[in-house]
């Protein structure tokens, strides 16, 4: 009985020494923990222990997610950067474009209203030289006025002005009209007579040659013959009358009519 007494104290002895194994080894734990220093005599209760094994994979396992977080945060930046970047370039090209296509058209409509400007100004430049009139001859002078008496003209009177102008001179039309008559016309020799707009007609006497023909419109200022001494004549020279009418009779005074049309003489 006294033996089986001993046999149960020592077998508590023994669940002792391994309880107090277990707890060295928790101690050991709590020194890594708190430390960073372990005993000698903790040495074989880690090396014994799975749960040592377990924490150090533990710890290392925080320590690579760690890092890879950080990679993948720096990785996500640098795309952010380059996406805002290329955000930015695209913004920048695309109001660069719209800079140029804005300039582009603010250029074509200058382009365009100077263009249109200047075509009104032409026609407006054409309208005032088609409604203008001009001396039958660019350089000369009146050397017989109207109405002037003498047996040379059947009436008894110049029903029109004479222009000194040597054979060969350029004669033009005073203004822009239609020509009704271009041809030998008996006293007159070779002349044009023309009709202008106002309903007014202008003929051109003792031509040497002419330069136009019936039918044909003609512009203030344009050649229509050469002056010379045909008909009934005494020397070279531009017979001109203005007329209310195409034919003989329906004359007015030339000097008047030409001042009448802006034209100095």
């Amino acid at each position: 009985m006294a033996f089986g007494s001993r046999a149960a104290g020592s077998g508590k002895h023994r669940g002792s020494s391994r309880l107090s194994k277990k707890t060295a080894g928790i101690a050991g734990i709590a020194a890594l923990a708190t430390t960073g220093v372990v005993g000698s005599f903790a040495a074989p209760a880690f090396a014994a222990d799975n749960d040592h094994a377990n924490l150090d994979t533990g710890l290392n396992a925080v320590v690579v997610g760690d890092d890879l977080a950080g990679d993948i945060e720096t990785q996500a930046a640098a795309q952010q950067h380059a996406a805002d970047a290329a955000a930015a370039k695209a913004q920048a090209e695309a109001e660069a474009q719209q800079r140029a296509a804005e300039a582009k058209r603010l250029a074509e409509a200058k382009a365009k209203a100077e263009r249109e400007a200047k075509e009104r100004a032409e026609r407006e430049a054409e309208r005032k030289r088609l409604n203008t009139f001009v001396s039958p001859l660019g350089d000369s002078y009146v050397s017989t006025q109207y109405k002037a008496g003498g047996g040379m003209w059947s009436s008894g009177s110049h029903t029109g002005i004479d222009f000194h102008a040597d054979s060969g001179t350029v004669v033009r039309s005073v203004g822009l009209g239609t020509v009704v008559e271009a041809g030998w016309g008996g006293a007159y020799g070779n002349n044009v007579v023309i009709k202008h707009a106002d309903g007014t007609y202008t003929q051109y006497g003792h031509l040497l040659s002419l330069s136009v023909s019936k039918g044909q419109q003609v512009t203030p200022g344009q050649q229509i013959g050469l002056s010379g001494s045909t008909g009934n004549s005494s020397g070279p020279h531009l017979h001109f009358e203005a007329r209310t009418g195409a034919d003989y009779g329906s004359d007015i005074n030339p000097i008047t009519y030409l001042r009448s049309h802006g034209v100095s003489i």
